[in-house]
C-alpha cells in the first residue's frame, strides 16, 4: 500500500493537480531563446531572398544594357555604311523606329603637312599606305596636272619600348615614290628603304634611319628618314608615295617639312576620318574608321 501512495503523489506531482491536468513549468530564459531564433531563421531567410532577388535584378539590368549595347553597336555601323555609300563620304543622321536606335555620323578631312598615314591605323607589314601629292576629283580620281616635286618629306614610326636586337625591334620601312611626266605621261617609280636597327643595315642594305624621340601630328615616334632631304629627292612629277613596313605592323607619319618643322609643302586631302555615333536607350558606342582615296599603279609596284 504505500507503495501505491506513492505512485499516486508523484503522478499528482507530475501531473500537476489532484484532477490529473498536465501542468508544464517552462524553464527560465528558454521562451527568450526560441524568439531569438526565429528572429534569426527570419533575418537569414529574409537575407536569401533579398541577395536572389537582387541578383535577378541585377541579371536582367545587365541582359538589357548588353541588348542595348548590341543596338547602339549596329546603328554605329549602320552610319559608317550610310556615310561612305558614295564616292565622297558625307555626314548623315538616321534612326531605327523598330529597335528605337539611331546614329549619328561627322567627317574630318585628313590635309595637312603633318599626318598619320591611314589615318593613324596601323599599317600591316608587307602592305602598304599611300601619301597622295595630287588631289582627287569628284570621281576619286588623281588630278594628274598638279604632280610636283617636294623639297622636303620625312617619315616617322616606332616606339622607344621596341628595341633593335630583341623580340620587339622596330620596323623598317620601304617607301615607293610614283611619278607620271606631266609631258608624256611616263610612270616611273623610285623605291627608298630605311632602318634604324645598325644589325639588320648589314644585310638589308637599307639607309639608316635616325633614332630618338621625334612627334608629329601630336603623336611621338622614335625613328624618321634620315637625312631629312633624302626621300624623293630629285624626283618630279610625284603622284603618291607607298609606304610599306618591313618585319612588322607598324603606324607612320608624315611631315612634308624640315626637322625644323619649317619650309612645309601642303600635301592635299589623303581621305576621311568618319566617326559614328549609335545610341539605344541609354546606350552608346562610337565607331572611328578611315576611308582613303582608292590604291592606283598596283602593276608598277
Amino acid at each position: 500500500m504505500p507503495k501505491f501512495t506513492c505512485y499516486a503523489k508523484y503522478m499528482q506531482r507530475e501531473k500537476g493537480s489532484p484532477n490529473g491536468e498536465a501542468k508544464y513549468q517552462t524553464v527560465p530564459g528558454e521562451a527568450g531563446q526560441i524568439l531569438l531564433i526565429v528572429i534569426l531563421v527570419i533575418i537569414i531567410a529574409s537575407t536569401i531572398g533579398l541577395s536572389l532577388a537582387s541578383r535577378s535584378i541585377t541579371s536582367l539590368r545587365t541582359s538589357t544594357e548588353e541588348a542595348e549595347s548590341q543596338k547602339a553597336l549596329a546603328a554605329a555601323e549602320a552610319g559608317i555604311e550610310r556615310a561612305i555609300q558614295g564616292s565622297i563620304p558625307i555626314a548623315v543622321q538616321g534612326n531605327n523606329p523598330s529597335n528605337n536606335s539611331s546614329y549619328s555620323t561627322s567627317l574630318t578631312e585628313i590635309l595637312s603637312s603633318n599626318f598619320p598615314i591611314n589615318g593613324g591605323n596601323v599599317i600591316p607589314k608587307d602592305e602598304g599606305a599611300d601619301i597622295w601629292i595630287v588631289s582627287h576629283d569628284n570621281n576619286n580620281s588623281p588630278i594628274y596636272s598638279e604632280a610636283q616635286s617636294l623639297q622636303f618629306i620625312n617619315l616617322y614610326w616606332g616606339l622607344a619600348s621596341e628595341v633593335c636586337g630583341t623580340p620587339t625591334s622596330p620596323a623598317a620601312i620601304q617607301a615607293i615614290v610614283v611619278s607620271r611626266n606631266k609631258s608624256t605621261g611616263e610612270i616611273k617609280s623610285h623605291r627608298y628603304a630605311y632602318d634604324s636597327c645598325s644589325g639588320r643595315k648589314a644585310g638589308n642594305n637599307f639607309t639608316l634611319a635616325e633614332s630618338g624621340t621625334f612627334t608629329v601630328a601630336g603623336m611621338t615616334f622614335a625613328n624618321r628618314t634620315s637625312p631629312q632631304n633624302d626621300l624623293a629627292k630629285n624626283v618630279n612629277d610625284i603622284v603618291f608615295i607607298r609606304v610599306i613596313p618591313i618585319y612588322k605592323d607598324a603606324v607612320v607619319a608624315v611631315s612634308a617639312c624640315n626637322y625644323a618643322g619649317e619650309s612645309c609643302t601642303a600635301l592635299p586631302s589623303q581621305g576621311y576620318k568618319i566617326t559614328s555615333t549609335g545610341t539605344s536607350g541609354d546606350a552608346s558606342r562610337k565607331l572611328t574608321v578611315f576611308k582613303g582615296y582608292p590604291q592606283i599603279y598596283l602593276p608598277y609596284l
